[in-house]
């Protein structure tokens, strides 16, 4: 697979953990995501897979467009 080219300046997601997360599910996700403790901050590009992790524990983020 070739890698993609970058004629445009991608978007990106920075993401910081705010709060807790109070069921297993909701651990799992956040863990998958790299937000191991609280007021950890991850840069992520912006595709699906992550839109629809952050939906899910969107109570428990902080989310700010246009990192990276």
């Amino acid at each position: 697979m070739t890698p993609r080219k970058k004629t445009q300046k991608e978007k990106g997601l920075t993401v910081t953990l705010v709060k807790r997360p109070g069921t297993e599910k909701l651990r799992v996700i956040t863990w998958a995501m790299g937000l191991r403790k609280l007021n950890r901050t991850r840069t992520y590009h912006d595709c699906p897979e992550i839109r629809g992790m952050i939906f899910k524990v969107k109570h428990l983020l902080k989310v700010e467009e246009g990192g990276e």
